[in-house]
């Protein structure tokens, strides 16, 4: 006996309940079962009109696309890989904002161009690592968020023929793609804010092995090469916490001479600074000027608003995926920096 053909259903049924294949969908929707596959793979050769027919019926009959399968039969895996600094932050847990203000933008860019985001694990730190994730096709490359004193692992990346695109500092001997704000010139510009104010006493507060921080300091330093009298102290930082922030600068206030002027590696740390700095009676902006770094949107309503340099991290996003895309393609893909300014406030 002749099996009688499957119905067509207007009602929506759980997906992958019916067992639908292709050629059901190329006869329920009266196409050819290429033209299904074009459709379901979001080929150019297929019109408006014929994919939005097709997928209407697929829905209508609960056909749900197995994407792990359909990457399987790919070259690419259409998924790229976040790689955040862990190692940075005390026991690995990230809660600087302007982590999560770049992540936001990267999403954004990778929805546009239908590509997931995989959120990479800690464990992720070394050649081998990156190397067996690309390799099982499970990213086609890696947006990594912060260079940190992790220069060698990425040159090692970019020797490998990795696909790799960072969020960081920009130097020229790099053989890897960097996209980021103008360190040296945030630093500067920081510098010449505490000259217009007359500050002789200078504190940076941050890492300076890490290589974006590195710069930021030697540019702060220019800047008060270029002025007399000016003598610079450092607080420097094993880790990026909020806590261990606050702690130092607690214990800095208490032991040494009080600065007029403190650039942070972060708005995050600013804020620590001046939250330590206030219990100690030292106040921004009547004792002391104070600059952060990022410009994240908490800064503009902290009391009081913080003086801060801006790393457009509006448009940071969409650069870091059109970058890596690039390479993805097969081209290659120069570094970029973005515009820096400062956001005078009231700090």
């Amino acid at each position: 006996m002749a099996r009688a053909p499957r119905p067509r259903s207007s009602e929506p049924q759980t997906p992958g309940a019916t067992g639908l294949t292709m050629e059901d969908i190329a006869r329920l929707a009266e196409v050819s079962k290429p033209t299904v596959s074009r459709v379901l793979n979001d080929s150019p050769l297929v019109s408006a009109k014929t994919r939005d027919h097709v997928l209407r019926v697929a829905r209508a009959n609960g056909y749900a696309v197995n994407r792990n399968a359909q990457r399987l039969r790919q070259a690419r895996a259409n998924a790229i890989a976040v790689v955040l600094d862990f190692g940075s932050h005390r026991s690995g847990a990230i809660g600087d904002p302007f982590i999560f203000e770049l992540l936001a933008g990267i999403s954004e860019a990778l929805s546009v161009r239908r590509q997931d985001l995989l959120l990479s694990p800690p464990g992720l730190v070394n050649l081998a690592g990156f190397r067996d994730l690309h390799r099982s096709r499970a990213a086609d490359g890696f947006i990594i968020l912060g260079q940190g004193t992790r220069d060698p692992l990425l040159r090692d990346l970019a020797k490998a023929a990795i696909p790799i695109v960072v969020w960081g500092a920009v130097e020229p001997d790099a053989p890897y793609c960097a996209v980021g704000s103008d360190n040296l010139l945030g630093g500067r510009l920081a510098g010449e804010r505490f000259v217009a104010r007359g500050a002789k006493r200078w504190l940076f507060v941050g890492n300076t092995h890490h290589a974006e921080i590195g710069l930021r300091a030697r540019g702060l330093r220019e800047a008060a090469a270029a002025a007399k009298g000016v003598a610079i102290d450092e607080l420097s930082l094993d880790s990026m916490a909020y806590s261990l922030t606050f702690e130092r600068a607690a214990d800095y206030i208490r032991h040494h001479p009080h600065p007029d002027a403190v650039f942070t590696f972060s708005d995050t740390a600013a804020m620590a600074v001046i939250s330590a700095f206030r219990d100690a009676g030292h106040l921004t902006p009547d004792h002391y000027a104070l600059v952060g770094y990022n410009n994240i949107p908490p800064s503009a309503h902290f009391t009081p608003a913080i003086t801060t340099i801006d790393q457009r991290t509006d448009i940071a996003g969409a650069i870091l995926v059109e970058k890596l895309m690039q390479m993805i393609d097969g081209a290659s893909a120069k570094s970029a920096l973005l515009p820096t300014r400062i956001i005078v406030r009231e700090t």
